[in-house]
């Protein structure tokens, strides 16, 4: 998918952002990154159940294409693939840690 640069109003920037890290899985696979630093992708299949084998896939590929994660396979069998963040995508951590904290609070009101 390309992405664009917006330099327009004032929400543009969030727009870039958004464009990034939106989808109903890109900011959860960042969350378990971020909290294991390596996954590999039978253990994100564990962590997000609701999400499909394919949709995963999809949604990595995304992050590495935007040079947010990146894979490594080893080579050996069955293959092994681990994923983690860049040093770009490490710039990530507190917007993905604040979502986390409200969350939590929206959680904690709504139980």
């Amino acid at each position: 998918m390309q992405r664009h640069i917006f330099n327009c109003s004032k929400g543009c920037p969030v727009e870039s952002t958004l464009q990034i890290i939106s989808g109903k899985w890109k900011s959860v696979i960042l969350y378990h990154l971020i909290k294991d630093e390596v996954c590999r992708f039978s253990e994100l299949q564990k962590k997000m159940p609701h999400c499909s084998r394919r949709m995963l896939s999809l949604q990595l590929n995304e992050l590495e294409t935007d040079k947010i994660i990146e894979k490594k396979i080893y080579p050996v069998i069955p293959p092994k693939t681990e994923y983690r963040l860049t040093s770009f995508g490490k710039t990530l951590i507190p917007v993905i840690i604040e979502m986390e904290k409200w969350g939590q609070m929206y959680n904690h009101i709504n139980s």
